[in-house]
């Protein structure tokens, strides 16, 4: 017998995937915002050799990007608790991509960071710059202008990996998916549309990113023409 479509039975409960959606670009926000915030940090120190924040970040950044992301989840969930650490599922799973993207643009920044001509800070100092006017004048932002397409592909990854939070009963969007097909028992409609879903959300965070290191990262001055 030929298999029916019932895209209806989905589409039922599209109330659940937008406040799943709304979870999972809601994680990404601020996973983008502290985890950056994390990332200037540790890259300044590993950049500069500040000890010994530099050998902590470098620490930090090796224990992430060598562990999976949902062991990484489940540590905090699971063994925070036994710690006396009351956690949520959403706290967890905030905290979680909060770490995990840190870890990552610390070395993307760090990147940018060695990145920069010793002669443009040295030309800063001649100008009688302070240390802070250097740092985010002449060093960070150039910096994150060199590294921006990779630190916006990060941002994305980490969005679609969120997907594990589901296994702690976090309410993003793949957890709308498995209780949705376990409800209708229409996995091929329901993880077809959550699928699109993703693509879409993943396409638009991209996008956004794009237009906000045009407009507010490099922010070039338009060139004025001679009369």
């Amino acid at each position: 017998m030929a298999y029916q479509f019932d895209f209806l039975a989905v589409f039922d409960y599209g109330d659940m995937l937008l406040k799943g959606a709304a979870f999972t670009l809601a994680m990404a926000a601020v996973g983008a915002a502290a985890g950056t915030t994390i990332g200037i940090t540790g890259g300044m120190c590993r950049a500069w050799k500040l000890h010994p924040f530099d050998w902590l970040f470098g620490a930090y950044v090796e224990l992430i990007r060598n562990t999976p992301f949902l062991v990484q989840l489940l540590f905090i969930f699971f063994g925070l608790p036994s710690l006396g650490v009351q956690i949520s599922e959403w706290q967890a799973s905030f905290l979680a991509v909060v770490v995990n993207l840190g870890a990552y643009t610390t070395e993307i920044i760090r990147a940018g960071i060695q990145a920069t001509p010793r002669g443009q800070i040295e030309a800063a100092q001649s100008l009688a710059m302070s240390r802070l006017q250097i740092f985010f004048h002449v060093v960070l932002r150039p910096a994150l202008q060199k590294v921006w397409p990779a630190l916006s592909s990060q941002i994305v990854i980490v969005m679609l990996g969120s997907a594990v939070c589901s296994q702690i009963a976090a309410e993003d969007l793949t957890f709308a998916a498995n209780f949705i097909q376990s409800r209708n028992f229409r996995a091929f409609e329901t993880y077809l549309v959550v699928t699109a879903m993703y693509f879409a959300m993943a396409w638009m965070v991209r996008h956004a990113l794009n237009v906000f290191g045009r407009r507010v990262i490099v922010a070039r001055k338009p060139q004025t023409r001679g009369a």
